[in-house]
């Protein structure tokens, strides 16, 4: 396998974008790689500009649950361009697409569309202030909830981390209202409400946590949190971005049955495309402007070409038996890979929750960020490589998730089990 022209557009890139990316994950630097420059995908698959194929477990990270370049969705986006990329004009696809989104989710009566799941977050924070006239916001170590300086604060090695910046350039003022707290530790959370309960505006949490690897709630978790929040007069914020759509038609909320009071989402409502969203109880987002006085705007908000393609696809995740389907590839990849591990005898747990998973190269199960970061990385680059030699594109960081789509084939998914098992030998020949 030759990658000569991704090493050329690297140089290229470097010398114009920092790190040669636009995001840093892409840079192939945790797994002690270039990155890969794509050139065209269909279905499952990506080629690179040398012109290697790759089965794409990657999937944009997270948005295209059926694949690249859904014919449908490719259909929608076609007959909007030609009508106009953008008007900052109100159109009926973002009617039809908040009808849609109403119709889904169950916890959400109005959405207001934004450009990303950063803006989501950050505008679903300032109106859980707004709404309760507090400050402070309990987030979760490892959970990731978009680039805003206030929810960029790491988890120390104490129960509670007060107000310490998680990367240069935010204020420690900005952040000394975030508390960040370990995942799935309840009992944490209860002796910060009982603290300063009066003080929290909003709990915002991933139902099930992916930007740590895969970590699902244990059992009670997001029920406790629910409670507390009701307990103590404070929202409840589920971070969907990844899981909106993507364990039910109703994201986690459904899959879980624990409703919050705001649900920020993005990836697959877009369709591949930039978009992001924020909704919940009525009478919450009626105090969004311009009906209320929490201001939030965006001058490409809610543009045809994410509209159309997000409804697209959400039109096709409503097909009687869809997550039938992806939960018996996912439970079926799952099985391959768990079988290859303990073939090759080596250590790696596997986590997965729906169409979702990871594998962290430690012993034991992973609950949290301090679980998560105990996982050798250099196995995981390790094991990137090698599966990258053998055509399976997966995320270069041990903590990303992987996604399984509707394009993804049976014949996809016993090749992937087959490089792993070749990798995951041959990692194991090597420690001898």
């Amino acid at each position: 396998m030759t990658v000569e022209k991704s090493k050329e557009l690297y140089e290229r890139a470097c010398s114009v974008m920092p790190g040669g990316v636009n995001s840093p994950v892409r840079s192939g630097k945790a797994v002690g790689s270039i990155p890969v420059f794509v050139s065209s995908a269909s279905g499952a698959y990506i080629w690179d500009e040398d012109g290697n194929r790759y089965v794409d477990y990657v999937c944009s990270w997270g948005p295209l649950i059926l694949g690249h370049a859904h014919p449908a969705v490719v259909s929608a986006i076609k007959d909007v361009a030609e009508r106009g990329t953008s008007y900052g004009i109100p159109t009926k696809l973002e009617v039809d697409m908040a009808e849609q989104v109403v119709k889904m989710v169950p916890s959400v009566e109005m959405v207001r569309f934004v450009n990303s799941g950063t803006e989501a977050t950050m505008s679903a924070l300032r109106l859980a202030r707004a709404v309760t006239g507090r400050k402070k916001i309990v987030k979760f170590g490892g959970c990731y909830h978009g680039h805003s300086d206030c929810l960029l604060v790491s988890s120390g090695s104490g129960v509670v981390t007060l107000g310490i910046p998680g990367s240069p350039g935010v204020p420690e003022e900005i952040v000394t209202h975030t508390v960040s707290l370990p995942y799935n530790n309840l009992s944490a959370v209860e002796k910060v409400f009982d603290e300063m309960g009066k003080e929290i505006a909003a709990v915002i949490v991933e139902p099930v946590a992916g930007n740590m690897g895969v970590v699902p709630p244990e059992k009670g978790f997001l029920e406790g949190l629910r409670n507390l929040c009701d307990r103590w007069s404070a929202l409840l914020i589920f971070d969907e971005v990844i899981t909106g759509f993507r364990l039910s038609p109703g994201g986690a909320q459904r899959y879980y049955n624990v409703m919050p009071d705001i649900t920020c989402l993005g990836k697959i409502i877009g369709g591949g495309l930039p978009v992001g969203a924020y909704g919940g109880r009525s009478e919450i987002m009626r105090e969004v402007a311009p009906s209320g006085k929490v201001y939030q705007a965006g001058t490409l908000s809610g543009n045809p070409l994410a509209m159309a393609a997000g409804l697209a696809t959400l039109k096709i995740l409503e097909t009687p038996g869809f997550y039938e389907d992806l939960e018996k590839k996912s439970a079926y990849l799952e099985k391959g890979l768990r079988e290859a591990v303990s073939d090759a005898g080596v250590e790696m747990v596997l986590q997965r929750v729906g169409s979702m998973g990871c594998g962290f190269f430690r012993s034991g199960a992973v609950k949290n960020f301090e679980d998560a970061i105990k996982s050798d990385t250099n196995a995981y680059a390790l094991f990137w490589r090698g599966m990258l030699e053998n055509g399976i594109y997966l995320a270069p960081s041990q903590f990303e998730a992987f996604f399984v789509s509707s394009a993804h084939s049976y014949e996809d998914l016993d090749r992937t089990i087959d490089a792993a098992r070749k990798v995951l030998k041959n990692m194991r020949g090597k420690k001898d």
